[in-house]
């Protein structure tokens, strides 16, 4: 059975500037309708895709998770162009 929610499992990077990053990723997907929580780091929900990229408390890293409605491929898609930002940063 096809997955319903294809996610990309919690993806770690290490990185200079934990907050940069972020705000990068924020700035790259600004003014597209996302719903925005920035309860636990910042998460984006888009009508078929979502994502919340955080930082860690205890060492530099950041953890991404990317998850979509049933299709794999644009999951795969957004998970790499938000990693491209962050790894761009370093």
């Amino acid at each position: 059975a096809m997955a319903a929610y294809p996610a990309s499992g919690e993806i770690n990077r290490r990185v200079k500037d934990a907050g940069a990053a972020i705000a990068a990723v924020e700035e790259r997907f600004a003014g597209q309708g996302g719903r925005r929580d920035d309860t636990d780091g910042l998460s984006l929900e888009f009508e078929q895709w979502r994502f919340n990229l955080r930082s860690s408390n205890t060492e530099p890293v950041l953890r991404l998770n990317v998850e979509s409605r049933g299709d794999r491929a644009l999951m795969e898609e957004r998970t790499k162009e938000i990693l491209g930002i962050v790894d761009a940063m370093d």
